[in-house]
């Protein structure tokens, strides 16, 4: 008995002690996920003011004639992997990763920003062009290596495709595995009237005034696509590591709870254990009294 109370308490002192570790990184992915939900909630209106400039312009200029919205027969594709650098954040990157794999090996690159992707995509041994680490609080100037290089393969003629697999965040408990066309631009498009946009604000009309635009409309749309595609992918980092922290806290908080859960049944068994084990001790005492008469 003596050996199995002190088996228990050893596993109560084992699972408190991990219990504390995951509490500690509970409060710091809840720390960060405020911190990166607010920067991917803050950029999702300016990147629809964008696309309402870029509609607006697509009615003065023949879109057909720029080389980023050319669209080519698809016989390479490029395809980006946003993951995290770590795990402990749930199904996450499993879900993510589950859809890189469905993509055609044999006519499809990847490039990967972030170590989870990188390594999953080796271990598969599929094309890997490049990989883009980037901070845990990532600049515009950090995403744009990654937009640059998808630029130059596309208008190179080396890919006829680029794609985007992230994951967008919807909330706190919901992350979505998305995938998105960046290249070539597909046409600009607005949420129909009452209809929700991504920054939860209800769409308007545009402004049916014409607006007169320097320079000239197509060289207009030459200077704001490159920085569209930027923005774009800037965008979907921002998602990516507001669901990164947010499903890392979430599954941070399961842990903990389920430690504390375990943490009282073994209490309880150490308990009824060391009760038995009294008993017995006593009955012993009564039955070695009894026989001394």
């Amino acid at each position: 008995m003596a050996a199995n109370t002190r088996d228990i308490r050893r596993r109560i002192k084992s699972i408190k002690n991990t219990s504390q570790i995951t509490k500690a990184m509970q409060m710091v992915a809840s720390a960060k996920m405020r911190k990166a939900q607010g920067a991917a909630m803050a950029g999702r209106p300016y990147s629809e003011l964008i696309n309402k400039v870029l509609v607006d312009v697509r009615k003065h200029a023949d879109v057909t004639l720029h080389p980023l919205l050319a669209v080519r027969p698809l016989k390479r594709e490029l395809v980006v992997v946003i993951s995290t650098d770590k795990g402990l954040c749930g199904a996450l990157n499993t879900n993510l990763l589950r859809e890189a794999t469905a993509f055609d090996e044999f006519q499809t690159d990847f490039v990967s920003s972030g170590r989870k992707a990188q390594q999953h995509l080796a271990r598969l041994r599929r094309k890997l062009d490049a990989d883009f680490p980037l901070p845990d609080a990532p600049a515009l100037r950090d995403t744009k290596l990654i937009s640059k290089y998808c630029i130059d393969q596309f208008l190179s003629g080396k890919v006829d495709k680029v794609t985007i697999l992230y994951t967008k965040f919807v909330n706190t408990l919901t992350q979505t595995p998305t995938i998105r066309t960046l290249l070539p631009i597909s046409p600009f498009e607005l949420p129909a009237k009452g209809e929700k946009s991504e920054a939860g604000q209800l769409a308007e009309t545009l402004d049916q005034n014409d607006y007169l635009y320097e320079p000239s409309p197509m060289e207009l749309l030459g200077s704001i696509l490159p920085h569209y595609l930027h923005f774009q992918i800037y965008q979907m980092v921002l998602d990516a590591r507001a669901s990164e922290h947010s499903a890392r806290m979430v599954a941070m908080k399961n842990a903990t709870d389920n430690a504390l859960q375990l943490i009282k049944d073994l209490t309880l068994e150490y308990n009824k254990v060391r009760q038995a084990s009294i008993t017995t001790e006593l009955l012993e005492i009564s039955t070695a009294q009894m026989a001394l008469g």
